[in-house]
C-alpha cells in the first residue's frame, strides 16, 4: 500500500508524538500545509507501520486512505478491508465512556472534518461484531490542508487502553466492596493512597487511640509514635512484603500506643489494590480493637493455669514448668528441688472456725511462700492445703543442692510457724515438708512429685512441723505397698480371706459372744494379720469389697449358730469401716445380708472406730438409728484414742464401748492410763452403755479392770482368735 499524497510525510516526521495518545506531545497540532516530497514513501510507510498506536488517514469525505497494522488489529479488519470504508460503516460503532452510543457527527473523523479543529485524549469504545466487549481507546485527530487551504486528509490515531479500562473498573468494584464492608462497621477504617502518598483514618480510628488528627506528625515519624516499639519492625516489614508480593490482602496483630500511655492490641486487615502491572497503588482496611478479647483470653489463661483462691500456679502449670526446668537442668547440669508442703491439722481449722477462715489462712500461706523463694522459682497450690515449691538452678553437686533446698525449707517452716492474724483471731499453724531432688535424666516429673509427696508423709509420721528428704528406702516401701495392693486384689478374687473368732466373756467366765477378725492366707507369706493389710485396703478403696465379704461371712456364721442351742445365745461383733457406712446403700446392704442368711439382727454388733467420726456425723447417726430399729447393736471401738465430742457420743445410738488396748496395757504401769480407764467405765455407765475391755493379756490387767468396774472381757488371756470350726469346738466344751 502506498500513500496517495506524500506531503503527509513531513507532517508525520514533525508530529509523530501525536500518535501515542495521553503520553504524546501535548502541543495541539494546527492544520498543516503540504510538505515537500523530500522523503520517500517507503521510509514513511516503514515508520508508520512500527508505530504502536493505530493510525488511520481519511480523505475529505471520511473515506479511509491508509491504516497501519495496529489500526487493523484494533478495528478488526485487514488493511485492505479498511481502505475505502467510511465512518458510517455498520461493521463497527463507537460508544461513549458511559456506555451510550456515540452520535454519528461525534465520530472522530466526522468531528474533525466538521469542525476543522484538532482534538486529543477522547476516550471511547469501539464495538465490533466479533467481540462481546468493546475495545477501549484514547483517540487524537487533526486535519491536513492542501496548498489552497482546503482539507486534504484527516488523521486519526488511537491507543488501545482496554486493559487499563478493565483495571479501572476492577478498582472501582473493589472500592465499592470495601465501602460496603466498612458501612456500619464499628471497626476503625483506614485508607492509604500509595501513589499520592496520602493517608486517611476514620474518626473511630482516632477515637480508638485517643488522639485528634492534628496531634500526630503527618510524616515518617507517624508510625514511630503509633506502633508499640516491640511491634514496629515486624509490623512494617509484614506490610512491605505483602505490597511487594502478589498478595491481595493481609492480616496481622499488633499493638498501638494510646494517648494516655496504655497499649491497644488490634487486629489489622488490609485489602491491596493493584494496577494492571500488579503494582500496589492503594491499601485500605480496618483495625479491630482486641482489648476485650485479650482480657477474656487472659481470664481463660488465669483459670486454666492458676489457682483461683491464692493466685498461685495450679497443678497443670506446675507440671509444665517442671518439664521446662527438667530440660534446662539436662543442658546446664543444675539440680532441681521439689518441696511438697502440707499444712498440719488444717481440717481442724475448717471444722472449728469455718471454711472462710481456712481460705484466709491459705491465702496468707501463699503470700509467705512467695516471700521465701526467688522470683525465678515456682510456687504452686495443688489443692486443699497442699503446696509445692520448685527450686531451679541449684548446685550441680547433689550435697550442695540438698543444703540449698534445706535452707529454703527451714525458712518456710519458720515463716509458716509465725502467728497468723485471721480477722480478729490470732492463729498458729505448722507445716510438714517433703523434699525430693531431681538428678536423674531418665526420671519423669510425675515420679519426682510422688517422691516429694512421700517424703512429706514421712515428715508427718515423725511428728509434723518438720521436713524430710526422699531416700530410696521410701521408694522401696512404696513398691512394697504397690505389690501388696495387687496381691490383695487377687486375694479377694481368689477368696484367700478367712474369718477368725475370738470369744468374749463376762466376769463370771461365761461366754457371751465373739468378735470376727479377718485374716489373709497369702500363698507366699502365709497368714497375714489385719494390721498389715487393712490400712492399705482403706487407702485403696478395697475395704468396700473386703468389708462386704466380712459382713456376709459373719452373718452366715451367726445364722449357723442360731441352729445350735448353746451357740445360738452368742452375739457376734463385726468391724465396719467408716467408708462402708458412708456408702449411700449401707443400711440396705446390712438388711439384705441379714435377710439372705436368716441371721438375727439382735445378735449382730457392728463396731465403728472413733477416728474419723467427726466427718458427716449426722449422716452416720441417721444410718445407725435406722439399723438400731431392727435390733442391730453398735459398739465404739478404740474409745479414748480419738477426739470424739461428748455431744456426738450422747447422740449416737450406741450399745457398747470398747476400751482401747493401749489403755489396757499401760493401766498397770501408768496411773494416768488407769485413771482414764476408770473414767471411761464411769462415763459409759452414766450413758447406759456396757463396757468391754479388749486385748487382755494377763491376770493383773484383768483384776485391775474388774476393780475399776469393767464387766466384759476379751483377750488372749481367755482365748486366742481361732478359725470357725476350732472356735466352736473349744467353746462348746465350756458352754452349759
Amino acid at each position: 500500500m502506498r500513500w496517495q499524497n506524500s506531503s503527509i510525510a513531513k507532517f508525520w516526521l514533525c508530529r509523530k508524538s501525536c500518535l501515542f495518545g495521553q503520553g504524546a506531545d501535548r502541543l495541539a497540532p494546527a492544520p498543516l500545509a503540504p510538505a515537500p516530497d523530500d522523503i520517500s514513501d517507503a521510509r514513511f510507510h516503514a515508520l508508520i507501520e512500527h508505530v504502536p498506536a493505530g493510525v488511520v488517514v481519511h480523505g475529505s469525505k471520511s473515506e479511509i486512505l491508509f491504516a497501519n497494522h495496529a489500526a487493523s488489529a484494533i478495528l478488526g479488519l485487514s488493511q485492505d478491508q479498511l481502505v475505502g470504508r467510511v465512518a458510517i460503516d455498520p461493521h463497527w460503532r463507537f460508544t461513549k465512556v458511559d456506555g451510550q452510543a456515540m452520535p454519528l457527527d461525534d465520530y472522530p473523523v466526522n468531528r474533525v472534518l466538521r469542525s476543522g479543529q484538532p482534538f486529543r485524549d477522547l476516550v471511547m469504545g469501539i464495538e465490533r461484531p466479533d467481540r462481546e466487549q468493546p475495545v477501549w481507546v484514547i483517540c487524537n485527530a487533526f486535519i491536513v490542508l492542501d496548498a489552497q487551504g482546503a482539507v486534504r486528509e484527516a488523521v486519526v490515531s488511537f491507543t488501545d487502553v482496554t486493559e487499563l479500562k478493565q483495571t479501572e473498573r476492577a478498582l472501582q468494584k473493589a472500592e465499592e466492596r470495601l465501602r460496603l464492608m466498612l458501612q456500619g462497621s464499628r471497626d476503625a477504617s483506614w485508607d492509604w493512597d500509595l501513589v499520592a502518598g496520602t493517608q486517611y483514618f476514620s474518626p473511630i480510628w482516632w477515637q480508638m487511640l485517643g488522639y485528634l488528627p492534628d496531634e500526630l506528625p503527618n510524616d515518617a515519624d507517624f508510625w514511630r509514635h503509633i506502633l508499640h516499639p516491640s511491634d514496629r519492625t515486624l509490623t512494617l516489614e509484614t506490610i512491605r512484603k505483602a505490597l511487594k508480593s502478589n498478595q491481595t490482602s493481609f492480616e496481622l496483630e499488633c499493638r498501638l500506643k494510646h494517648k494516655d500511655g496504655r497499649t491497644v492490641p488490634v487486629l489489622s486487615r488490609g485489602l491491596i489494590l493493584r494496577d494492571s502491572l500488579g503494582k500496589a497503588i492503594r491499601v485500605a482496611g480496618t483495625n479491630s480493637d482486641l482489648s476485650e478479647r485479650k482480657q477474656v483470653e487472659q481470664q481463660i489463661h488465669q483459670l486454666a493455669f492458676y489457682d483461683a483462691l491464692t493466685g498461685l500456679a495450679n497443678r497443670r502449670l506446675l507440671m509444665e514448668q517442671l518439664r521446662k526446668a527438667q530440660r534446662a537442668s539436662a543442658r546446664r547440669k543444675h539440680q532441681i528441688a521439689l518441696l511438697f508442703i502440707d499444712l498440719d491439722n488444717f481440717k481442724l481449722l475448717n471444722d472449728t472456725l469455718g471454711h472462710g477462715m481456712g481460705d484466709l489462712l491459705l491465702q496468707e500461706v501463699a503470700r509467705r511462700l512467695q516471700h521465701c523463694v526467688r522470683t525465678a522459682d515456682t510456687v504452686a497450690r495443688l489443692g486443699g492445703d497442699e503446696f509445692v515449691v520448685m527450686l531451679e538452678n541449684l548446685s550441680a553437686l547433689p550435697r550442695s543442692a540438698a543444703v540449698e533446698a534445706e535452707l529454703v525449707g527451714q525458712k518456710i517452716i519458720a515463716s509458716l510457724n509465725a502467728p497468723y492474724q485471721l480477722q480478729e483471731i490470732e492463729y498458729r499453724n505448722t507445716a510438714s515438708i517433703g523434699i525430693a531432688l531431681y538428678n536423674d535424666l531418665t526420671q519423669g516429673v510425675d515420679s519426682l512429685l510422688k517422691q516429694a509427696d512421700l517424703a512429706m508423709y514421712q515428715a508427718k509420721a515423725m511428728g509434723r512441723n518438720m521436713m524430710r528428704f526422699f531416700d530410696p528406702g521410701m521408694q522401696t516401701e512404696v513398691d512394697r505397698r504397690v505389690t501388696m495392693e495387687q496381691d490383695l486384689r487377687q486375694g479377694l478374687q481368689r477368696q484367700e480371706m478367712i474369718l477368725y473368732y475370738q470369744a468374749q466373756f463376762d466376769e463370771s467366765g461365761a461366754a457371751i459372744g465373739a468378735e470376727a477378725l479377718v485374716r489373709w492366707r497369702h500363698d507366699q507369706h502365709g497368714l497375714v494379720l489385719p494390721d498389715d493389710f487393712l490400712p492399705l485396703a482403706e487407702t485403696t478403696g478395697l475395704i468396700l469389697p473386703l468389708g462386704h465379704w466380712v459382713l456376709r461371712t459373719a452373718c452366715e456364721r451367726l445364722a449357723a449358730w442360731s441352729k445350735d442351742a448353746r451357740l445360738g445365745r452368742l452375739s457376734l461383733s463385726v468391724n465396719i469401716s467408716l467408708q462402708q457406712v458412708r456408702q449411700p446403700d449401707f443400711v440396705a446392704e446390712v438388711i439384705s445380708v441379714l435377710q439372705q442368711n436368716g441371721a438375727d439382727p439382735g445378735r449382730l454388733m457392728l463396731e465403728l472406730t472413733e477416728r474419723g467420726l467427726d466427718e458427716n456425723i449426722d449422716e452416720i447417726i441417721a444410718k445407725m438409728v435406722a439399723l438400731k430399729q431392727i435390733g442391730v447393736g453398735f459398739a465404739l471401738d478404740d474409745f479414748g484414742t480419738g477426739h470424739s465430742s461428748l455431744g456426738y457420743l450422747m447422740r449416737m445410738p450406741l450399745t457398747q464401748l470398747k476400751i482401747d488396748q493401749s489403755f489396757v496395757h499401760q493401766a498397770t504401769h501408768r496411773q494416768s492410763d488407769a485413771t482414764t480407764t476408770r473414767v471411761v467405765i464411769a462415763l459409759a455407765e452414766s450413758l447406759g452403755l456396757t463396757v468391754i475391755a479388749e486385748a487382755i493379756e494377763d491376770q493383773v490387767q484383768y483384776e485391775l479392770l474388774r476393780a475399776n468396774g469393767c464387766r466384759l472381757f476379751q483377750g488372749n488371756l481367755f482365748g486366742r482368735p481361732m478359725p470357725a470350726a476350732e472356735f466352736e469346738s473349744s467353746l462348746a466344751a465350756n458352754l452349759p
